[in-house]
Parts: C-alpha cells; structure tokens; sequence
C-alpha cells in the first residue's frame, strides 16, 4: 500500500450526474443549477450527436462556466476533452489570481459507461492532484425502469455504481410499480442514498457531499460514506448456498443477490431475456452482487495488497465498486480505501476512530463475481499469511 494521505479536503469535489436515455438528466440539471449552492460551479455537459444545448438550461448557466462537448459519447473522448478541460480549467476560469468555482458536475450521456470518467479521476496525474470524485448520481425513470434495466447492461451499471439514485416520473407510476422498482434497487445497490425527484427537482444538498469528505470539513463522515449496514438491512430472498469459512477471522453480510458460483463468468449481456417470469435470473441486474465483509483483526499491510493485487488480476473489470475503512497492522488510525474496477485511489490515512468498534470493514459491488470468491480468497491470505 503506498503511503496513506490526508489532503482529500483540498481536492475540488466533482460529482458526475449519469442515467440511461430519456431518465431526467438534463431536468434535474437544469433545476439544480438554479440553485445557490451550485453557484460557484463548473458544469461540463455532453450531448451525444450534434444537438446543442437547451437554450433556456445556455441562459441560466453563463456560458463560461458551461463547457459542452458535442463530438461524440464522453466515455470514448475521456483521454481527450474532458482531461484538457478539468486541466486547464483552474488557470482559464480565474478572477484575480482565484478560482471561480469549487466543485464541478459532468453531465454525461445516457448510454455512458461511468467507469472511465472514474478512472481519469483516480488516475491521470494532472486531474488526481486537483480532483476528487464526491459521488455518482443516477437518474432512474421510474415508468421506463424495469424495461431499460432488462434490456440495457449499461443502465444497470449505472445504477449499481451510484451513490445516489433519483427516481424521477414518481407521479406516473401507481404504488406497486414504484414499490417493485424500488425492491429491484435495493438488490443491485442497497447503500445508495435513494431521492425523489418530481419534475427534475431535487435539493442540491441531497446529491452533494456522498464522498468521504465534505467539502471544507476535516472529518470524514465514515458510517454515512461506508454505509454497511444497508447491505446487513438488505433483505435475502434467494440466498440458496452455505458458507463454511472462519466466522472468527470473517463475517460477511449478503445484499440479497443469488448465488452465482455455478454460473458462467461471462460479459455477453445481449441476448434476449424472457421477461414474464416473476424473477428471471438472466436479467442484467442478476449479475451484480453487493456485500459487505468484517474483519475482527488488523490486516497486514503487506497482505492487503496481495489479496487485493490476486482480486484485481482475477476479475477486475468486474469489480465494479470496493470501498473500505481497514484496521491495518502496525498504524493506530484507520485507513480508507476506494476502488473502481482495476483502479484504486491512493489509501488516505483518517484523523483517527470514531468509535470503539475497530474492526475492519469493506464493502463490494461486483458483475459476475461471486461473494463466496471474495470470501474464500481473503479466507484463505488471512490463514496462511505469516505473522
């Protein structure tokens, strides 16, 4: 593990709005930068295809805060534009020696896969030393939902790599269509903040601040960003298997999603599902698990990296989402850790516990990759690593 750091406050926040086509995006942007809150905001928007923006969304954002990226997908183009503009937007955006904006909303286009704009993030070195990601914000269209969730794998990653998921269109959908939607959520991704959005409208502060640190605060709200025990409320309707591993060096908590060890490992979603049957274990969100993991003693440094080096190798790009708060041996403050697919942020090393509870805690949102092999992996360093 490299050395841990405490310079996340610093870092401008930036929070990426994503959703499938047709979902509220731009609704809710458009209302949300009415705001005061998002006053001091870049915004950089992309529009698949030619067409420009709104007029009305052009006249309330000034078009030098508004950055429109309109030659093609924001996911294809990420080395490109999107890295150009993050980088030369502290020196063009200035007044007086001083930045006019302190946190940045990219927009993305409906069929955008959010991992590579994660992954500029996280990974070039001009974006990483000025950037952190503060949240990923979906939009759900609750009368399309669960047609495009069947149909579209990226819809489902959308909403399973969210920290938040607004359900917009709730006023024309009945109880029971919300109420089913709602269940589906829940099993592809139990801890994301879920908000209603009527006619795009959404509080700014309710979509802001879902990473480890608020902007301007010192201390991280580590249960809110870690949120473990939704995976532990989350209920299990199709659990199907036992596990036998060490509940002393281990315990784990299910989300709800079916066993999926006798599966094929597999990335061909396209195929056609039949989708009259209650619980179609074909459908895309049948192929995402989330979990939580506990760890009574402190981790070996050494060990960490090992287990999670093995883990990337294996399925990394089907490691959608890792989050974790580690008791690593030999530090007295816990560390935190962020990983998406392949890539992680560097660990940062937190002010100190926040209660008596120290052990350590992770949390995973996978595609294809069974609990039981995350389980059996850490079983299995955990037994063997010299002390």
């Amino acid at each position: 593990m490299t050395s841990p750091h405490l310079d996340a406050p610093e870092l401008t926040p930036v929070t990426l709005l994503t959703g499938f086509l047709g979902s509220g995006k731009t609704t809710v942007l458009n209302q949300l930068v009415r705001q005061p809150t998002l006053a001091r905001t870049l915004v950089i928007i992309n529009e698949f295809g030619e067409i420009g923006l709104d007029h009305l969304l052009r006249s309330r954002v000034a078009d030098d805060n508004m950055i429109e990226m309109s030659s093609g997908c924001l996911c294809c183009t990420i080395r490109g534009d999107l890295v150009e503009t993050l980088r030369d937007a502290h020196w063009r955006y200035r007044v007086g020696g001083e930045s006019r904006f302190d946190r940045v909303v990219i927009e993305t286009t409906g069929l955008a896969d959010p991992a590579p704009i994660i992954h500029t993030l996280m990974s070039v070195g001009a974006i990483a030393r000025r950037y952190r990601l503060d949240g990923v914000v979906t939009t759900i269209d609750l009368t399309s939902a669960e047609a495009t969730l069947d149909a579209q794998p990226e819809a489902v990653k959308q909403a399973a790599m969210a920290d938040c998921l607004l359900l917009t269109k709730r006023d024309l959908v009945d109880a029971e269509q919300a109420a089913a939607l709602e269940q589906r959520l829940q099993r592809i991704n139990p801890a994301a903040r879920r908000i209603e959005a009527r006619h795009g409208q959404v509080a700014a502060a309710d979509i802001l601040g879902l990473g480890l640190f608020n902007t301007g605060a010192k201390i991280p709200d580590v249960a809110r960003w870690l949120n473990e025990e939704a995976y532990a409320q989350a209920q299990v309707p199709h659990a199907s298997h036992s596990h036998h591993s060490s509940q002393q060096a281990r315990t784990a908590v299910d989300s709800g999603q079916p066993d999926l060890q006798d599966h094929d490992h597999h990335h061909d979603h396209g195929h056609d599902h039949d989708h009259g049957h209650a619980h179609d274990v074909n459908r895309h969100d049948d192929h995402i698990q989330s979990f939580a993991l506990v760890v009574d003693q402190p981790i070996p440094d050494a060990m960490l990296d090992a287990w999670l080096d093995l883990l990337l190798a294996m399925c990394g790009q089907d490691m959608l989402r890792i989050k974790g708060i580690l008791n690593v041996r030999g530090r007295t403050k816990p560390i935190a850790i962020h990983g998406v697919q392949h890539l992680f942020d560097p660990p940062i090393e937190l002010p100190g516990w926040t209660s008596e509870d120290r052990r350590s805690k992770l949390v995973f949102i996978t595609r294809d990759v069974p609990r039981t092999v995350i389980e059996e992996t850490l079983d299995a360093f955990l037994a063997t690593w010299p002390d």
